[in-house]
């Protein structure tokens, strides 16, 4: 169920160049994996969508890359700071599949550990720029991991149900390889629940307010 609290910050790890903020959870339901949260970055005027990484018994955890104010701000809270957070909110990876495959690339792979416990620990498809980066897919079991200039789609298993996030090339890439397969897209976002439409984007011809009809939408 939706809801909005502030929440205490229990720790922040590093890894890699990413930051891992775990926050206490109250009330606030994890939802499913691929769901986003609106969090509120400490002196910015609009809160930033993230996937839930991890859910452990009484915590949320999130993690974020560090690649503008707002997120730097995210990252440089540290424990005991109070952080707002709304969620979970839009389409999360639809779990009844009988052959998953996860397929990331860089911060995509963020809800990963989450849908990787869920789904029982299927296997994963990694990609990342390099070694400091790929420090993330210990986060996630069963992964074969892959650095550029290698694509996570020259070693994707055939016959599986793929569930894929990541930068859109890569995204467009797997929907090319397999129609049987949920991707995950980004986009800015300024509500979360579809009232400022600032997340809308066109795949396959329609548009799509990501933050209600998505995030997770299928490749076909």
């Amino acid at each position: 169920m939706l809801r909005r609290e502030a929440r205490k910050v229990v720790a922040t790890e590093t890894v890699g160049p990413y930051t891992l903020l775990r926050v206490d959870r109250g009330e606030i339901d994890p939802g499913t994996p691929g769901q986003l949260f609106m969090l509120e970055a400490p002196g910015r005027l609009l809160p930033r969508p993230m996937s839930l990484c991890l859910a452990p018994p009484g915590e949320l955890a999130f993690l974020i890359d560090p690649v503008g104010p707002g997120t730097r701000a995210l990252c440089s809270l540290a424990a005991g700071d109070r952080l707002g957070i709304l969620g979970p909110l839009g389409k999360g990876f639809d779990l009844d599949v009988p052959r998953p495959l996860l397929v990331g690339g860089g911060i995509g792979v963020a809800p990963f550990p989450f849908l990787s416990q869920r789904l029982g620990a299927p296997p994963a498809v990694l990609g990342f720029r390099s070694s400091w980066h790929a420090e993330a897919a210990a986060l996630v079991p069963n992964a074969e991991v892959v650095l550029e200039p290698v694509y996570v789609t020259e070693v994707m298993a055939a016959a599986h149900d793929v569930l894929a996030c990541g930068p859109e090339p890569m995204l467009q890439a797997v929907r090319r390889r397999t129609q049987q397969a949920q991707l995950a897209w980004e986009a800015p976002m300024a509500c979360g629940y579809g009232a400022c439409h600032g997340c809308v984007v066109e795949i396959g011809g329609a548009l799509k307010r990501l933050c209600v009809e998505g995030p997770v939408l299928a490749a076909a």
